[in-house]
């Protein structure tokens, strides 16, 4: 059975295949980088271009950024973990209600309101 994380059902498999590839090496990556090491520990191997598609597809989202390099492109993150992505998505899809409804829940647990208190003091 497969492992569970705060990436399921925010990306697909491969996406958070790849996204981890990427934040744990923390490091600008081409799709044929990140190929090699996801077909290090797969019984089949994916195809390079199955690999580029989903790593444009994950810039589009902008999760990823690409940056041409010669003839192709290198890939780097441009959000740090699985929340951050969450966020973005419940942002773009209920924008104002959804602050909304966050800021109601931070008014009624005092632990959460001192935090984002916090968080807004230090911009």
């Amino acid at each position: 059975m497969k492992r569970s994380d705060a990436l399921d059902g925010i990306v697909g498999p491969l996406e958070a295949d790849i996204l981890r590839v990427m934040w744990a090496t923390g490091d600008a990556m081409t799709p044929r980088d990140v190929l090699t090491q996801l077909n290090a520990r797969r019984d089949a191997p994916l195809a390079y271009t199955t690999v580029m598609t989903v790593m444009a597809r994950l810039a589009e989202k902008d999760i990823l950024r690409r940056t041409p390099l010669g003839r192709g492109y290198v890939y780097e993150p441009v959000v740090h973990d699985a929340a951050e992505i969450a966020v973005r998505g419940v942002m773009r899809d209920f924008g104002d209600a959804a602050v909304a409804h966050f800021v109601s829940e931070a008014r009624a647990d005092p632990k959460l309101r001192r935090r984002l208190q916090g968080l807004l003091r230090e911009d």
